[in-house]
């Protein structure tokens, strides 16, 4: 008989909204992993934290839990200027880690995190739940085995609405805190899905303002990108939008995919429009035969790294991929606030930009 599937031991640093996501994300793993505690420096929310979701250690240390617990995964949920020293000291006690986005700060905190992989063994990904439903991975099947055509042009729409209270919030809203307004806490998960799609990207022109938010953080960003296959894309990140809407759309030489959402979808969130040329080829057939629907949860994106830890692979958004991702929102802030046109590749050690997205810079003001 095989050998039982191994349970992983998962600690979460972070009892905030998003704390809950998590615990949904391990009750549906299917015993694969166990959360063994939650750690948050407010004693009385982990305390409540965790009688509501029965867990056995609730601590305000995060490296006396690290130590105590010796878990094999880490989900940390903490605001983002956290996320490296934290995502850092778990792989140095032996864990892989499953980090919110922005998964860093710069590009040279990317570094100091690839370093600790390497020097450790471990993975750090960041959570990019869109690229995980089943329909995104039909999309991309259909894509790579040429029966859309190339992609050509596509449009890529954060428009969220974040009103005053909601950068109330202390370490919302500051470059040292929150490290970016829309673009890196609200427009990155659609970004990278965009990218997951239409592929490596080589440059960037970008503005970006604050207009309307008492922020040191844009609340509005807007790019243009070049993708390394010639296709062309357009980008807006918002928090300022009263009606609220994810969108994708991808135009291939055959097809229009279009995706349209808020914050998670299905495979009914998805629409074909075939070009005249392709109606009798089998095209709308094909689509319509999506795999059993997996939406773009947690839950998926955790099941996708438990497959991982079996294996000892790396994980699909952490290393070069996250860089992707992390590079073009780098190179859009840095558009944004020089003028220039950003080529990939050309953010490097010594460039203010590389140091921290924002270059030491801030954006327009109405």
């Amino acid at each position: 008989m095989p050998a039982p599937a191994k349970t992983y031991r998962a600690l979460l640093v972070g009892t905030g909204g998003i704390g809950d996501a998590h615990v949904r994300a391990v009750e549906a793993s299917r015993g694969r992993v166990e959360l063994v505690g939650a750690v948050d420096i407010d004693d009385a929310r982990v305390q409540a934290f965790c009688a509501r979701h029965h867990l056995p250690v609730a601590a305000t240390d995060y490296a006396a839990a690290l130590q105590s617990l010796t878990p094999d995964l880490v989900l940390i949920a903490t605001p983002p200027a956290q996320h490296t020293a934290m995502s850092v000291a778990a792989m140095e006690t032996g864990a892989w880690v499953f980090c919110e986005k922005p998964l860093c700060g710069s590009l040279a905190e990317l570094d100091i995190i690839q370093a600790a992989e390497q020097r450790t063994g471990g993975y750090t990904a960041c959570v990019f739940q869109m690229r995980f439903a089943s329909s995104t991975a039909h999309l991309r099947l259909l894509a790579d085995t040429g029966q859309l055509g190339r992609p050509l042009v596509g449009v890529c729409h954060t428009l969220w609405y974040r009103d005053p209270a909601y950068y109330a919030v202390p370490w919302r809203g500051k470059w040292a805190t929150e490290l970016g307004g829309p673009t890196m806490g609200l427009g990155i998960h659609a970004m990278d899905h965009f990218l997951h799609l239409m592929g490596d990207w080589s440059e960037v022109r970008a503005m970006a303002a604050t207009l309307d938010r008492a922020i040191e953080v844009e609340d509005v960003s807007l790019a243009l990108v070049r993708f390394a296959s010639g296709a062309v894309g357009s980008i807006v990140n918002s928090a300022l939008s009263p009606r609220q809407e994810t969108y994708l759309r991808l135009d291939y030489q055959k097809a229009t995919v279009e995706l349209t959402h808020l914050y998670s979808y299905t495979r009914d969130n998805w629409k074909l429009t075939l070009a005249p040329s392709a109606i009798d080829e089998g095209l709308q057939e094909a689509w319509q035969s999506f795999p059993p629907d997996v939406g773009s949860t947690h839950a998926a994106q955790l099941d996708a790294l438990v497959a991982n830890l079996d294996a000892r692979t790396r994980p699909l958004t952490s290393g070069e991929d996250a860089r992707r991702t992390l590079e073009l929102l780098t190179a859009l802030y840095k558009s944004a606030f020089t003028g220039q046109i950003v080529q990939r590749g050309s953010i490097r050690p010594g460039d203010p930009f590389y140091a921290a997205v924002h270059g030491g810079m801030s954006p327009a003001r109405r």
